[in-house]
């Protein structure tokens, strides 16, 4: 039985990977849970897994959680709590699905403890890629990725010569504006942008995935998951969200990983990598997909991923300020301080006023992130 911890059990990537783990009983076991506030959702999460070890986001909410948790469960919370449920538990696969940089101590504290991690928050490799596959590589943990275009290249590269590849490719869907000019993105809503035309997603990532932030992102991650520089990772626009991601090879074969929108996909295999177990998702039909499309990706429509490329290049702290800045950006926006547009602008700005250091500490790290999220919360 694979024992299992979920950073993030509430959001979409978490409760996802419970629906999982709800199918297989008798192959997982569910060690440790982790959430920030959506404590209801958590109780119901504790009463159905009996989790050995929870956390939450403050003591307020812990002291709220506390009478409703199943008799033996530990409760915690915090960054240490995180940490706990990352590290202190028998779990033999942490599934890191919370939001953000703040996924980033408690990952490595779960390398630290020799955890295979299920990577789904993309903002630790963005944040610290350096020191996280560093520390993995000197601990043998294996860094699964569950991010469905990460997966489908992790796949694709599967039983081949790494030096045979010619490049990568990541495809985009395009987010909820895809076929809006500059012009027409001026007067767009938050309510318009969480409607994505294919995935089910966090409100967060589905902002990411309008500005193309989201795909920038998961550049920065596939340089660091799979050792490519920036120059062999490419990104495609694909409309449907078939093709998932693909790898072209140097004697000019492709090899694509096909699927429907389905992030139970992904997530369950890796959770039984090496092995393919059956999926509750419905399998693709391509006489009924009909057609694929692809359009090259525009920087000019999209600059936030030209951003992202820059910042890559660049490495050292570049790419910590690019995230915290847009993190703080959309949440701005969410709140309805500043317009759609404003984001990318905020971004600009705050790593126009940085100066970039190259292979930083994790101290320095989290000084920069935190300045970026200061000066992107007055611009």
């Amino acid at each position: 039985m694979k024992k299992i911890s979920v950073l993030g059990s509430t959001g979409s990537i978490g409760t996802q990977t419970l629906d999982v783990v709800s199918k297989y009983r008798d192959q997982f076991q569910i060690e440790g849970l982790a959430a920030g506030s959506n404590v209801d959702l958590l109780i119901q999460q504790c009463k159905e897994f009996k989790p050995k070890k929870i956390s939450v986001a403050t003591k307020e909410l812990a002291e709220r959680i506390r009478p409703f948790l199943p008799e033996g469960t530990q409760l915690f919370f915090g960054r240490e709590g995180l940490i706990e449920v990352a590290a202190g538990t028998d779990a033999d696969i942490v599934v890191t699905a919370v939001v953000g940089s703040m996924g980033l101590p408690s990952t490595l504290a779960a390398i630290e403890a020799g955890k295979t991690i299920g990577l789904a928050n993309k903002e630790t490799l963005v944040t610290a890629g350096h020191l996280v596959t560093a520390l993995a590589q000197a601990k043998g943990v294996d860094l699964i990725p569950i991010d469905s275009e990460h997966s489908a290249i992790f796949q694709c590269l599967n039983g081949e010569r790494r030096q045979d590849v010619e490049f990568i490719t990541i495809t985009a869907s395009g987010g909820s504006f895809r076929d809006l000019n500059r012009e027409q993105l001026k007067n767009v809503t938050v309510e318009d942008a969480l409607k994505h035309p294919n995935w089910s997603m966090g409100a967060k990532i589905t902002i990411d995935s309008a500005t193309m932030v989201n795909k920038g992102l998961e550049v920065i991650e596939a340089h660091w998951l799979f050792g490519l520089p920036y120059e062999q990772i490419q990104v495609l626009l694909h409309p449907e969200s078939i093709i998932h991601s693909f790898v072209q090879y140097r004697d000019s074969s492709i090899i694509a990983q096909l699927g429907n929108p389905d992030m139970r996909v992904p997530i369950q295999y890796a959770l039984t990598y090496p092995e393919r177990w059956p999926s509750p998702s419905p399998t693709l039909s391509l006489a009924e997909a009909g057609k694929l499309q692809f359009r090259e990706m525009d920087f000019e429509r999209f600059p936030c991923l030209r951003l992202a490329y820059e910042c890559g290049k660049m490495g050292g702290t570049a790419t910590t300020v690019f995230n915290a800045a847009n993190e703080m950006a959309v949440a701005r926006f969410l709140r309805k301080e500043i317009s759609f547009l404003q984001i990318e602008a905020i971004i600009e700005k705050v790593l126009n006023e940085h100066k970039n250091t190259p292979e930083p500490a994790l101290e320095l790290i989290e000084e920069s992130d935190k300045l970026a999220r200061e000066l992107a919360a007055r611009l």
